[in-house]
């Protein structure tokens, strides 16, 4: 039934100055900023229309309200005191699902089509604006693909499933099923990020394994099976553990669902294996080498996924601002108002670019692409993390009282804010990965040169702060300055890729307020730029 119209005359006041309800949205067509960078990192556009208008209609918005109100629940026992270990979510969490799935999130990577990584990264961006929980479980599939090439036999299982078009959340083992997804199982309590620490065990069993042990965070555990890292006696060694077997349950006990800050509509869990039969994916002692592939690959999501949440902050304050009056002008047309949202948007078409220029290199086949996405990724998480946060709280402040209730998706996002910056690395794992790459990998060091040295001579502010950084870091720094030194590196590609990439007025932009002229340390607290090219980047 359609909504009956809402009454704006009420019997006390009549409703005026407040935006009108939002309807279908072209998520594709109303961000020329994508578009442009997309097209520059060689994704499908044609593919990136048709799933930005999905995502965008009214009725796939509301199915993220729906999955973030009804979160899923933990089922660990049935009536009669069986345990059954399920997790339950919402209808609109599968519809959601099977919308991403459906347009080949996971997929088309690995299909071999030119852009594939590039177009991946597009969709979890896009993802990311309508509801950010719905992209754990598919990134992980997405990321386990390269991992599973460890061990012949278990790719040949398990890829054309995880790469299927499909989502198919039935209870059922692998070989029953058109579709699956892969979680991860790696941190426990007394390690963290330091997974050497891990104490869960496997001992053989025939061609197999039995992992005894308990992890502190099981991301998705919904899924048909889980990468994770035990000890055996050739050390730290990377497994695939099925939920489900053909003859029933794997030894896979759910202890909890952590109750997190943000992502409420996807389940995190503590689980327990208890003689859990796992299949060893690698060689005995090569856990690390084996599963970094899966981080390497989900670190390119935690790059994108904060590009995403800053466009829809700003979407929200964006139209907020153009349909909303004070003192008898447009909150749009006021000049300090312009000032604020052209800073923020210089962010945020920053943190876009740099993440899809990244995701070019996920597509290449060179050994220099390989050594430059490795450095690349990881810089361009570091950044955009830690900018995404204080975007999202000028977006909220924007709006004024209404960004800080749930009536809009304000709270929701900066509630989504720092999570991308935790997982897979948080800030200070990510640069002393930064500082191991550049120091092990002559090619990565080599490969970001070319990239700064490829917009020298065209722009005398970004040529004088290439200067100014090379003056200051001669060489790779102490660690204790190794956010320093990796914030600037950071926001020096960020620069040549806007110089290579967007639209002149905005690249210059970029460069005089990042690189350039002293600036304050809150959103506004610029030099003089003209805010309208900027601006027109948000669409609209």
């Amino acid at each position: 039934m359609p909504d009956s119209p809402a009454r704006e005359t009420l019997a006390t006041h009549e409703v005026t100055n407040q935006p009108a309800p939002r309807g279908d949205l072209d998520l594709w067509g109303s961000d020329p900023a994508l578009q442009c960078h997309a097209a520059a990192g060689g994704a499908d556009a044609g593919h990136l229309a048709e799933y930005g208008g999905l995502l965008g209609t009214r009725e796939m918005r509301e199915a993220g309200c729906a999955a973030r109100r009804h979160p899923p629940e933990l089922l660990a026992f049935d009536a009669g005191g069986r345990r059954l270990d399920e997790v339950r979510f919402h209808p609109a969490y599968h519809q959601l699902l099977q919308a991403g799935l459906g347009a080949g999130y996971a997929a088309l990577p690995w299909k071999g089509g030119p852009g594939g990584h590039a177009t991946h990264a597009a969709m979890v961006y896009l993802t990311s604006q309508v509801e950010p929980g719905v992209c754990c479980p598919m990134t992980m599939t997405y990321a386990a693909v390269p991992a599973l090439r460890a061990d012949a036999g278990l790719s040949q299982a398990w890829t054309p499933k995880l790469t299927a078009r499909a989502h198919d959340p039935a209870i059922r083992p692998l070989a029953q099923k058109n579709a699956a997804t892969l979680g991860m199982a790696m941190t426990e309590k007394q390690g963290g990020s330091d997974i050497r620490g891990n104490a869960t065990t496997a001992a053989p069993d025939g061609d197999l394994y039995r992992l005894t042990g308990h992890k502190w965070f099981c991301s998705a555990p919904m899924s048909d099976g889980f990468l994770t890292l035990a000890q055996t006696d050739g050390g730290l060694t990377c497994f695939l553990v099925p939920r489900w077997l053909e003859d029933g349950r794997n030894a896979i006990e759910i202890q909890r669902l952590k109750d997190k800050l943000g992502n409420r509509a996807n389940a995190s869990a503590e689980i327990e294996y208890r003689g859990a039969l796992a299949h060893r994916l690698g060689e005995e002692g090569a856990g690390v080498r084996t599963i970094i592939e899966m981080v390497h690959h989900t670190r390119l999501d935690t790059a994108m996924a904060p590009a995403g949440l800053m466009r829809a902050a700003l979407d929200h304050a964006t139209y907020w601002v153009r349909h909303r009056t004070a003192f008898q002008k447009r909150l749009i047309d006021q000049p300090l108002m312009r000032s604020v949202l052209a800073d923020l948007a210089l962010d945020w078409e920053g943190t876009l670019a740099l993440g899809l220029h990244v995701a070019r290199t996920f597509d290449g086949d060179s050994p220099q692409d390989r050594a430059f996405a490795r450095l690349g990724v990881a810089l361009a998480k570091f950044l955009g993390n830690k900018l995404c946060p204080g975007l999202v709280y000028e977006a909220m402040e924007v709006m004024g009282g209404m960004g800080y209730v749930e009536d809009t998706a304000l709270p929701m996002l900066y509630r989504e804010a720092p999570l991308n910056s935790i997982w897979e690395g948080a800030g200070n794992v990510i640069c002393l990965d930064i500082l191991r790459t550049l120091h092990r990998e002559p090619l990565a060091a080599e490969a970001l040169e070319a990239e700064l040295a490829s917009v020298a001579g065209q722009d005398r502010a970004f040529d004088a702060a290439v200067k100014a950084h090379r003056q200051t870091f001669p060489a790779l720094p102490e660690e204790a300055q190794a956010r320093w030194y990796v914030e600037s590196l950071a926001t020096l590609l960020t620069g040549s890729v806007m110089l290579r990439h967007a639209p002149d007025a905005v690249a210059a932009a970029y460069v005089a307020t990042r690189l350039g002229d002293a600036r304050g340390r809150v959103a506004g607290a610029i030099g003089a730029i003209d805010p309208a090219p900027v601006l027109a980047r948000l669409g609209g």
